[in-house]
């Protein structure tokens, strides 16, 4: 481990609850949530506004809706959030050749590597440059954790949360990690976690005192010592620069259509076995899960759900991949199929033991059991971040929260839609205060599909 806070860890806040409200002004200081709006959609993000009603990620979207009910509920725009990520990727990059993406919003940085820090205060005043220009570049804020580790480095930013920074200085680790819940080490999940407290474990000063052969009885060696490691503020992990391979895919097309469901079922969860041994044999794992189905009228369906932390672990993948099939209407008929990773590490994060209970729900399925009950709903609603449908290509639908531009009111985005009729509100980014509601027929000429506008007005 190094002598100073060198490594950079930046947090995106609420990434996408925050994109939508700095992109439509009505929605400034009020609760949003973003996520799949489905009867299985789970929230991707919440506004820190909605976090006040006891809203947060991965929570059911019903349940969400109940806490909220007066919360504005939007489906994701992720083009609009890849190109702000890469705005700030590109910021990040102007500061050290070893960039680590975890995600769309989160990332770290050695700062080492780029000379441009060396010490407490030369950190210091790297991080606070780079929040102004996230800011004055996209209009959005985020986080910043510097320490002399990655692990370290992430903690601090989850402790600067909202818009802070905070700095760990070297020597300090052990006092700050003590008091601590074991929660809050990489890898610690909610079973993990209680399998701890059976054992008395609550504290990471508690994981240090047990001892690494306690530690290793109770965990196993590898993860055992890795976290008596971690309690003792351990981490040389290195900054990893992203590498060429975005993601690792497989898709087959067959010569007649696929027309049994369980059929399509079988296929999936084969192709989800396949991409997994290309994951491993690129010693690699990923975060996103995506589906890509191609029916048989050649439209073309993707859907994707991101993990918590990034997996190579076969369960997992086939659990998600089975998932989104199930928002997949295949009656018609299926042309191809594939299954992909993406979000690409070259580690893994899961809860040790949760991983170990899908892979026991998957032995006991395999012999005929029904369901997995509220244990593996449990582990599901903790492990799954997104569940989010891409729309179909070449299919006109009005999705709350997506663009639309009319020809005589202009650019704005859709409210909601029912009944034949879509409700618009018409306001851009750059607008002082909240713009005007139309409602129009869902078949209306004037009204088309809208491209996402820049946060930060151009020449600004």
């Amino acid at each position: 481990m190094r002598t100073g806070p060198t490594i950079l860890h930046l947090d995106m806040d609420a990434f996408y609850a925050s994109a939508e409200q700095a992109a439509k002004p009505s929605l400034r200081g009020k609760a949003v949530v973003v996520g799949g709006l489905g009867p299985r959609g789970v929230v991707a993000t919440a506004s820190y506004e909605a976090r006040k009603f006891g809203v947060h990620s991965a929570m059911p979207m019903g349940q969400a809706r109940r806490l909220a009910p007066n919360a504005a509920y939007l489906v994701p725009r992720f083009r609009l959030y890849r190109e702000i990520s890469e705005q700030v990727m590109g910021l990040l990059r102007e500061l050290s050749p070893l960039v680590e993406p975890l995600s769309l919003d989160e990332a770290f940085v050695d700062l080492e590597a780029g000379e441009v820090a060396w010490d407490e205060s030369s950190a210091e005043a790297v991080g606070a440059r780079l929040r102004a220009d996230i800011r004055r570049v996209t209009g959005l804020t985020g986080s910043v954790g510097l320490a002399a580790s990655k692990m370290l480095a992430k903690i601090a930013s989850e402790e600067a949360k909202p818009d802070g920074l905070v700095l760990i200085r070297p020597g300090t680790e052990r006092a700050l990690l003590g008091p601590k819940s074991v929660r809050i080490l990489p890898g610690v999940g909610p079973a993990t976690g209680d399998h701890l407290r059976r054992a008395g474990i609550l504290t990471v000063a508690e994981i240090a005192e047990a001892g690494e052969d306690e530690l290793v009885r109770l965990l196993g060696k590898s993860h055992g010592a890795q976290l008596y490691a971690m309690a003792l503020a351990h981490d040389a992990r290195p900054v990893v620069a992203e590498r060429d391979s975005k993601s690792v895919s497989v898709e087959d097309t067959y010569d007649v259509d696929i027309h049994e469901r369980v059929r399509v079922r079988a296929e999936v969860q084969r192709l989800a076995d396949r991409c997994v041994e290309r994951l491993r044999a690129a010693e690699r794992s990923g975060r996103t899960v995506v589906l890509k189905v191609r029916r048989y009228d050649f439209s073309t369906l993707t859907r994707s759900e991101t993990l918590r932390g990034p997996t190579d672990d076969p369960g997992v993948v086939r659990e998600a991949a089975a998932r989104l099939l199930e928002s997949v209407d295949t009656t018609g008929g299926v042309r191809l199929l594939g299954v992909g990773v993406s979000g690409l590490a070259d580690y893994t994060q899961e809860d040790l033991f949760a991983q170990a209970a899908a892979q026991a729900a998957a032995a006991e399925e395999s012999r005929g059991a029904e369901g997995a009950g509220e244990e593996g709903e449990e582990r599901e609603r903790a492990e799954v971040a997104e569940v989010v449908a891409e729309p179909v290509v070449g299919e006109r639908r009005w999705m709350a929260g997506h663009d639309v531009r009319h020809a005589e009111f202009g650019a704005g985005w859709v409210q909601g839609s029912g009944l034949g009729r879509v409700t618009v509100r018409f306001e851009t980014p750059y607008a002082v205060g909240p713009g005007r509601v139309r409602t129009f027929l869902v078949d209306d000429p004037l009204l088309v599909p809208g491209e996402p506008l820049p946060l930060v007005e151009p020449g600004e």
